[in-house]
């Protein structure tokens, strides 16, 4: 286990039920300090956390009144983080679709580029639902367009080291992201704002409901807000975004090190 007083592991997590403590516990076996932000949850998956963190000082658990939605959560506790002295933050699912073991991997390249967006490229077992594999090449598809070419492998994929100012900025400079738009609309807005990408493979896994999976994601719901999404941004892109994102790919071809080249 790697302490840390820069980078620290955030969970966001809403009804996730008895996997939110483990999927906390195999945090902690890996990193110090990890971060818990209750979004108003109403399951009663909290009050074992609470517990933990009264008897464990690596672990801070932060309750918010209402739900909100994950980039909300983020949003709350990045703030947080900031005025606590924090520069990074490893975002992951509290529903065991992420692997706990990539945390030092993941955070060791932060360090090494501590100005860069440390991304996760979904490496899937035979589990996943077609559904979502295909909706979300469709989105990676966009978020390539959006940003002139490669530097985000997968923009829905939700295990990464943020800077956290950067991210601070970009969720400031939009009224939106606040739910499951929120991975792929900051990762598109820190690419615009010239934060250089780090693309690494990461495990993922969709347990099932007897595995303690648990889902929010709304097909319809979720899959429109995705589409309003992408039509905002590219609208944006269109607007003037695009001379902005062409002097940004510019620059970094001339000063990002080779092993950052909007990897």
């Amino acid at each position: 286990m790697t302490s840390s007083r820069t980078h620290l592991v955030m969970i966001p997590s809403y009804n996730t039920g008895a996997r939110l403590l483990t999927t906390v516990e195999e945090a902690l076996r890996e990193w110090n300090p990890v971060w818990v932000i209750i979004d108003g949850s109403t399951d009663g998956s909290a009050g074992p956390v609470q517990e933990l963190a009264e008897r464990d000082p690596r672990l801070k658990v932060i309750v918010l009144p209402g739900n909100r939605g994950k980039g909300a959560a983020i949003a709350a506790g990045v703030t947080v983080a900031l005025a606590a002295g924090f520069t990074h933050v490893l975002a992951m699912d509290s529903d065991g679709q992420h692997s706990a073991g990539q945390i030092p991997v993941f955070m060791a390249a932060s360090q090494a580029h501590p100005t860069a967006l440390v991304l996760g490229r979904p490496v899937f077992g035979p589990e996943v639902p077609l559904e979502r594999l295909y909706g979300r090449k469709v989105s990676n598809a966009l978020a390539r367009f959006e940003i002139f070419g490669a530097g985000i492998d997968d923009a829905l994929f939700g295990f990464r080291v943020y800077p956290a100012a950067p991210l601070q900025r970009a969720l400031l400079s939009t009224r939106c992201a606040r739910g499951f738009d929120f991975d792929p609309e900051v990762a598109v807005r820190m690419f615009w704002a010239g934060v250089p990408t780090l693309n690494l493979p990461a495990p993922c896994r969709y347990l099932a409901k007897h595995e303690g999976g648990v889902s929010h994601f709304r097909y319809l719901r979720d899959n429109v807000k995705m589409v309003w999404l992408h039509l905002r941004l590219l609208a944006q892109l269109g607007l003037g975004q695009w001379v902005r994102l062409w002097n940004v790919r510019r620059t970094a071809a001339a000063r990002v090190p080779a092993s950052l080249k909007m990897t």
